[in-house]
């Protein structure tokens, strides 16, 4: 299983985490995803999951990846 480490804007409570963690787990191949609301950081963990879908995802759902 394969991980991916992203860091995304506008993160500010767990409103916003499980807003995250749910857009994302509609994804293909994304089994698990955890978000820490201090850094805006976001881990993914799953197999032969699409690295622009993610990007597209947070977007639309208000977190831009930063960088």
């Amino acid at each position: 299983m394969g991980s991916l480490e992203l860091l995304v804007n506008n993160v500010k409570c767990g409103g916003c985490v499980n807003t995250i963690r749910e857009g994302l787990l509609t994804l293909q191949g994304i089994h698990e995803v955890t978000v820490e609301i201090d850094t805006g950081a976001v881990s993914i963990q799953g197999e032969g999951y699409n690295d622009n879908e993610i990007h597209s995802k947070l977007s639309e759902l208000g977190f831009p990846v930063r960088g």
